[in-house]
């Protein structure tokens, strides 16, 4: 999603991240040069975002990702979400309207797949 709104950035999704990373993301973002160490924060078994001064590592002072071409797959999806039962678009997104739910369904029920594991959607039934 394009967070540009004609004359400024928006980045709301970008303030208290806790957008979950790929070992992909991981190593897409670290061949750029990146540490681990400095955009990760463990959070028990999966590998976060890591907020710095409560917004994500990687957003700058104007609401850009810095990384934007790069950035993690989850954010790449966003405002589609999984609200426990379905997927939706996350209303806190001023953009939610432009998403089509449908058409990134598949990709998010994957990647949160890949993250959490299969049993992830057995605990939400």
């Amino acid at each position: 999603m394009n967070c540009f709104d004609g004359s400024s950035f928006c980045g709301k999704c970008c303030y208290e991240t806790e957008m979950p990373l790929t070992e992909e993301d991981i190593a897409r973002i670290e061949a750029l040069g990146y540490s681990r160490s400095d955009f990760t924060v463990k959070d028990g078994e999966i590998v976060r975002l890591r907020n710095v001064n409560g917004k994500c590592f990687f957003l700058d002072s104007e609401n850009r990702c810095r990384i934007y071409q790069h950035r993690p797959e989850g954010c790449r999806i966003y405002p589609a979400v999984f609200d426990g039962r379905d997927v939706i678009a996350d209303r806190f997104c001023p953009k939610w309207r432009e998403v089509n739910v449908e058409n990134v369904r598949k990709s998010l029920l994957k990647l949160i797949e890949r993250i959490y594991g299969k049993e992830f959607f057995e605990k939400q039934s």
